[in-house]
C-alpha cells in the first residue's frame, strides 16, 4: 500500500484569508520529489478543539503528518499542547531545546523573555527537532499509525528543518527509497493547444517518463517527471524527452525550471553583448521591470522611458505631435517613433516600445481594448507589430502579455540576427 501524507497548516491568519499558505504547496512538492504522495491539505485556525480534532483525524488516515505553525511563544500558539492532547500524554521541558533558545537570544544580544521558555516544552515521548535559525524547535512523534513532524510556520525555518531533520528520519524508516525529479521546459510564442497538438506523443497517458503541459501568463511549460533510485538516475530518465522537446520546438524555448521570456532575453543580451532601451506607454514600465528583475543585466540595459501621456511621448522621445494627431497614440507609426526615439536617446543597439489600449475603458470599434502595437528599432531598421490580446482580458493581463511579447521579439531578433544588431 502506498504511503500517504497529510499537511496541516495552522493559523487564524490563514483561514481568514489575511495570509497565503505557501508552506503546503512547497511541502507537497518536496514530498513528491521523494516519492511520497500527499493525500490531504488541511488548514485550521488557532482553536484548541479544532487542532486536536484535526490531528486525530490525520492520525487515522495518513502515515505521515507534517504541520506548520503554532510553535511560537504566544498564547495562540497551540500546536505542542494540541499534539499532547491528541496523543493523550503530558508535556515536558526539553533541556537541549531550552539551551538552544537561550543561546540564540544571547547571540542576538537580547534578553530571553520567560514566555519563550514554553517553546522548549514538547509532548512526553516526542523528540525535539533542532531549529538553528529560530526560537521554535520542531516536534517529531507518533500518534496512532502516523508519524508527526511539527515545524515552524516561518517558511525559511520550516524548509531548513524539513531538509535537515525530517527527511533523514524518513530515510531511516525506509520511506524514501526512490527519487523523483520534475524538469520544466518553458516555451513562449504559441498557445497551449497549438503546442500540445505537436506533442501528443509525449503527453499521452502511459508515456515514460510522464509529461504534462501547463500554461501561465502565456508561457507554456512541459513538466517531465523522472523517477529512479537516485536523483541522478531520475534526471537521466528525462534527458531523451527533454532533447526531443528542444529539437521539436527550437526557438520557442525560453529556458528551464522557472525561466521565462525576460530571462531568455537577458541571456541573449549577454551572449551577443548587445545593449537595450525601452519606451513604454500602455505597459507603464512593466517591460523595464521584468528586465531589471534579472541579475547581471546592468551592462546591457541602458534605461527606459515611461511616456504615458502624449505630451511625454513628444517631450521625452521626440515623437512628432502631428504623428499622434494624424494616427492616434495607438498605432504602428507612434510605436515606431517611440522605439526610434529611445534608441537614439540611449544610444543602444536595440530598443523596444509598447503603445496600446489596456482598458477597461478607452477602446473603440477601430481600436478595441487589448490592441497593442510594438516597435523595435535597431541601428539600421525600425519594425512594428500589432498584437491583439483580446478585449475580454483584464488590464493586468493585457499589460503582462504585451510586455512579454515585446521581450520575446527582441530575444528572437538577437537569436537570429546578432551581427546586424550589435555595434562592434
Amino acid at each position: 500500500m502506498a504511503l500517504k501524507a497529510e499537511i496541516i497548516s495552522i493559523g487564524s491568519e490563514l483561514v481568514s484569508g489575511q495570509n497565503l499558505d505557501t508552506n503546503s504547496r512547497w511541502l507537497s512538492g518536496e514530498l513528491g520529489s521523494l516519492g511520497i504522495a500527499t493525500g490531504f491539505h488541511t488548514t485550521i485556525g488557532d482553536d484548541m478543539d479544532d487542532n486536536v480534532a484535526a490531528f486525530r483525524i490525520a492520525a487515522e488516515r495518513a502515515d505521515l503528518v507534517l504541520t506548520t505553525g503554532g510553535l511560537g511563544p504566544t498564547q495562540d500558539d497551540l500546536t505542542r499542547d494540541a499534539l499532547a492532547l491528541a496523543a493523550g500524554v503530558g508535556l515536558r521541558e526539553d533541556p537541549d531545546s531550552l539551551a538552544a533558545i537561550a543561546a540564540l537570544f544571547a547571540r542576538r544580544n537580547r534578553p530571553m523573555a520567560e514566555r519563550n521558555r514554553v517553546q522548549a516544552r514538547i509532548p512526553e515521548g516526542a523528540e525535539a527537532l533542532p531549529n538553528p535559525v529560530g526560537t521554535a524547535p520542531g516536534i517529531w512523534m507518533t500518534i496512532g499509525r502516523a508519524a508527526f513532524a511539527a515545524m515552524p510556520g516561518v517558511p525559511s525555518e520550516m524548509r531548513r528543518m524539513f531538509h535537515d531533520q525530517v527527511v533523514p528520519r524518513l530515510r531511516q524508516r525506509h520511506w524514501v527509497e526512490k527519487a523523483i525529479v520534475y524538469r520544466k521546459i518553458a516555451l513562449f510564442g504559441k498557445g497551449e493547444s497549438e503546442i500540445e497538438a505537436e506533442a501528443l506523443d509525449l503527453t499521452a497517458r502511459g508515456h515514460t517518463p510522464e509529461v504534462g503541459i501547463t500554461a501561465s501568463d502565456a508561457t507554456i511549460r512541459f513538466r517531465i517527471r523522472g523517477e529512479g533510485l537516485t536523483p541522478e538516475a531520475a534526471w537521466a530518465q528525462t534527458e531523451e524527452t527533454a532533447a526531443l522537446i528542444r529539437a521539436r520546438f527550437g526557438s520557442l524555448i525560453v529556458g528551464e525550471d522557472s525561466a521565462d521570456v525576460a530571462d531568455a532575453l537577458v541571456d541573449q543580451l549577454k551572449r551577443t553583448g548587445a545593449t537595450l532601451a525601452t519606451a513604454e506607454s500602455c505597459t507603464g514600465g512593466l517591460v523595464a521591470h521584468l528586465i531589471t528583475a534579472i541579475p547581471g543585466v546592468s551592462a546591457h540595459y541602458l534605461g527606459g522611458v515611461v511616456s504615458y501621456a502624449n505630451e511625454a511621448k513628444t517631450a521625452m522621445l521626440g515623437v512628432p505631435p502631428e504623428l499622434i494627431r494624424e494616427h492616434g497614440a495607438v498605432g504602428a507609426e507612434v510605436a515606431a517613433a517611440m522605439a526610434q526615439g529611445a534608441r537614439e536617446r540611449f544610444d543602444s543597439d536595440l530598443a523596444i516600445s509598447t503603445t496600446g489600449v489596456a482598458g477597461p475603458d478607452g477602446g473603440t470599434a477601430e481600436k478595441p481594448v487589448g490592441l497593442v502595437y510594438l516597435g523595435l528599432a535597431s541601428r539600421d531598421k525600425v519594425m512594428t507589430r500589432r498584437i491583439d490580446v483580446g478585449p475580454e482580458q483584464p488590464r493586468d493581463v493585457i499589460q503582462r502579455r504585451s510586455s512579454k511579447q515585446a521581450l520575446n521579439w527582441a530575444r528572437l531578433v538577437l537569436l537570429s540576427q546578432p551581427d546586424r544588431i550589435v555595434s562592434r
